[in-house]
């Protein structure tokens, strides 16, 4: 099986990672494209005609893009733990002046809505994160002529994903920023310490499509690490979050280049998801967070919106991998040129 990624569509085979939540705005997309490599939207948390207006400004660049989907992932929840966990919030909501939300038990995302939306306007690539599209959903966008792509954080997963019929994947590292993309539980889980190339040949070994490193990329070092390893591109996130073209939040893209956040760790206290980010207040304060994805994403919302606001770096997710020390203030056909160079 070929595992080279489509030039006209990877060019460089630099990608930028779907940054959902606002950095991987339309602006950030045409500038990585525009600079050889392949620029992705995000479709998380918009609703579907804001995404739609995206999806058009894209396209009018006629430049290749990506575009990423949350797959809906069918969730039992422990309501009393979640409800337990407002009111453990309730101080913190009482000292911002803000109302603290009834939970949002369903997953509203919009995920049919947005599909339908890409097989009326393909984008070039899909990738899809937290779980398993239906197979139809891919065999209906691969008839359309997009090259699907799947998030996975392991060997089994990735076999999963072949199994299915996406063209690629994605190998996550947990030393990713932002939530896992993990989905098989029950399974073989990764050696402790295992390197991003120890995983991607794992993961070359498993299965036989395209793979894109991501995870813990700081330096064009570390990506060709990973290369040589037997991928045939990297998704970087982090390095891109301080690009004037990101639409990274200001308390955000200050605190990535504050030397006061020593590390990243992973928490659930923002979305009862495992993600990464620079480890601060809030992370060692609610640390015992409760698994509640997105229910606890929609909960704490209010109080992330207001410490931004506000300009509190210890009350909102600083998303960011472990290589965030390497994000630099630079225009990103900079970032994309240092990558592919």
């Amino acid at each position: 099986m070929d595992r080279a990624l489509p030039a006209e569509l990877f060019g460089s085979g630099i990608v930028a990672a779907p940054l959902a939540g606002g950095p991987s705005r339309p602006q950030l997309a045409e500038a990585v494209s525009r600079a050889g490599g392949l620029g992705f939207i995000a479709a998380g948390y918009k609703a579907a005609d804001a995404f739609a207006r995206e999806l058009e400004a894209m396209a009018a660049t006629g430049l290749a893009f990506g575009v990423n989907l949350f797959v809906p992932k069918a969730e039992e929840y422990d309501r009393e733990a979640i409800l337990a966990y407002r009111e453990r919030l309730r101080p913190l909501a009482d000292q911002l002046a803000v109302d603290l939300p009834e939970p949002r038990w369903a997953d509203d995302d919009g995920y049919p809505a947005k599909l339908a939306l890409l097989l009326e306007s393909p984008p070039g690539v899909v990738s899809f994160t937290f779980a398993l599209p239906p197979a139809d959903d891919v065999a209906r966008l691969r008839a359309r002529g997009v090259f699907t792509v799947q998030t996975v954080t392991k060997a089994d997963e990735a076999k999963a994903a072949q199994e299915l019929g996406v063209d690629a994947v994605v190998v996550q590292h947990p030393g990713a920023g932002g939530h896992s993309g993990a989905f098989l539980s029950g399974t073989t889980p990764a050696p402790a310490g295992q390197t991003l190339a120890e995983l991607v040949a794992q993961v070359s070994a498993a299965v036989g499509l395209p793979l894109l490193a991501a995870g813990g990329i700081g330096t064009p070092a570390d990506a060709l690490t990973a290369r040589d390893a037997g991928d045939s591109g990297v998704q970087l996130g982090t390095v891109f979050l301080r690009t004037p073209e990101a639409g990274t939040n200001p308390v955000h893209r200050a605190a990535l280049g504050d030397p006061a956040f020593e590390r990243t760790a992973q928490t659930r206290a923002f979305s009862g998801k495992s993600a990464r980010g620079l480890e601060n207040r809030f992370m060692r304060d609610f640390a015992d967070a409760p698994s509640g994805y997105p229910v606890i994403h929609y909960l704490t919302a209010p109080l992330r919106a207001a410490a931004v606001a506000a300009g509190d770096a210890h009350g909102t997710n600083l998303w960011a991998g472990t290589g965030w020390r390497f994000a630099r203030d630079e225009p990103a056909a900079d970032v994309v040129a240092r990558f592919a160079g």
